[in-house]
């Protein structure tokens, strides 16, 4: 496979933080395994790992072999960096779960079952750590790493000083030679010379590299990439509603792309380096493209299409525009059927919703008595019919031309809503409740 230079690379995306002497020529001289960890705390990515995974796709197109350490052991534990406190740990089975998870979502990112001699591999550090006994650890692995070395560690440091209140467990101030020993496991029995990861892990790594030194006496080398922030200083990845998962059972491929469609520009710019594997010169063209017509969101609309289709499908991100186009009244109702429930509710999230009784839609009832007695969408039928005369009203993105059309099951979408659009901008969900019915108070029927 032809080799090219992975360093060079991420050096014109942005996505190098700090690099060990020497690094980029060993990595040109051959081809090499290297890997980056991924705590196995959750079943799905978040697209806070997204920066790791587009390392190793990058690693893996470089001609090289990535290795994907899912933290099994050091899940049980706990890393001190970046971190304010201990967090829970976990049991066996529900890491085992874990890793099930996370191999099919990385599996759209990473060639793990070709033939090629650098398909990906995947690891779990409690398959070698769980055989260590405690007397076995600190004879092999501890006695080599002194704890002068170990405290002068800035996520050491910062969890000891006194001003910062917390202190730090032994548990977790063993951490660093917990993935030193992972290092050293990979480095003997995969070749692995390289370790990757988040600039807050430098201090990790490189005990990982000294123990190998100290221990077998030979090189290893590392590398990380800067913590991605937003351009207004936030952390990036987050929303209000909290993390963007890969899992479209957490995130709707919908909500998904709709995170990146919305990133502001300047962070545009600097995503799609980071998060596509578009070229240089096609980056630098969509970059000029968007300067010079930024209303457009050209680079902001080609951000979610690379990263949704590479996370999910082309479908889904079909799937996801085409939600887009029904709320800003470019849909059609047969667009709004074909939509699953999921991805409905998070098209329309925020939009005013009432209750209505099962029993109301079976016999029908008129449209006008739905949206001005039944809810509150009109302030009185009087005030709906000149709405609808004023062709002011649709019905499941069809005009209403008839205030007294009669409404029945057969109109609902996933037979439990229906979409009530109000002028251009202003959306309903009127939707069959058939556990708890909260309707309105009686509206005037003037």
């Amino acid at each position: 496979m032809l080799m090219t230079n992975f360093v060079e690379e991420l050096r014109w995306r942005g996505m190098i933080h700090d690099i060990m002497p020497g690094t980029e020529e060993f990595l040109l001289k051959g081809a090499t395994s290297a890997y980056v960890g991924f705590d196995p705390t959750a079943d799905s990515l978040h697209i806070g790992h997204l920066v790791g995974v587009m390392i190793l796709k990058h690693f893996q197109n470089a001609g090289h072999t990535p290795i994907v350490l899912i933290g099994g052991a050091t899940g049980m534990i706990g890393d001190p960096s970046g971190k304010s406190e201990e967090r829970n740990l976990m049991d066996e089975e529900t890491l085992r779960h874990n890793q099930e998870c996370l191999k099919k979502q990385f599996e759209k990112f990473l060639d793990f079952s070709s033939t090629a001699p650098n398909r990906a591999l995947m690891v779990n550090n409690y398959d070698w750590m769980k055989e260590y006994s405690f007397l076995g650890f600190i004879r092999d692995i501890g006695k080599h790493i002194t704890v002068n070395y170990m405290m002068a560690k800035d996520s050491v440091k910062k969890r000891l000083d006194p001003a910062s209140g917390q202190g730090m467990s032994f548990t977790e101030f063993s951490y660093q030679l917990v993935q030193g020993t992972d290092y050293l496991f990979l480095y003997s029995n995969h070749g692995c010379r390289l370790q990757m990861g988040g600039s807050d892990q430098w201090g990790n790594i490189v005990t990982g590299t000294e123990l190998i030194r100290r221990k077998t006496g030979g090189e290893a080398y590392a590398m990380t990439c800067p913590l991605i922030t937003k351009s207004d200083g936030q952390k990036f990845g987050k929303t209000e509603t909290g993390n963007v998962w890969l899992d479209p059972a957490r995130t709707t491929p919908y909500q998904f792309c709709q995170f990146w469609l919305n990133v502001a520009d300047a962070d545009a710019e600097k995503f799609i380096k980071i998060f596509t594997m578009l070229s240089q010169s096609e980056i630098n063209d969509l970059v000029r493209a968007h300067r010079a017509k930024p209303h457009l969101r050209i680079l902001q609309k080609r951000l979610a299409e690379e990263v949704t289709v590479m996370a999910h499908s082309r479908e889904d991100y079909e799937n996801a525009v085409e939600a887009s186009q029904i709320l800003f009244g470019k849909g059609t109702t047969e667009q709004l059927r074909r939509m699953d429930e999921k991805t409905f509710l998070a098209v329309f999230e925020g939009v005013p919703m009432y209750d209505v009784n099962p029993g109301l839609l079976a016999d029908g009832v008129t449209i006008s008595d739905l949206c001005a007695v039944r809810t509150k969408i009109a302030e009185s039928k009087g005030e709906f019919r000149r709405l609808v005369q004023g062709g002011g009203v649709s019905l499941n993105k069809e005009k209403v031309d008839n205030p007294e059309m009669t409404i029945t099951r057969q109109h609902l979408l996933n037979k439990k809503y229906l979409l009530v659009q109000k002028g251009k901008k202003n959306y309903f969900l009127i939707r069959v409740a058939y556990s708890t019915v909260t309707e309105p108070q009686n509206a005037s029927t003037n």
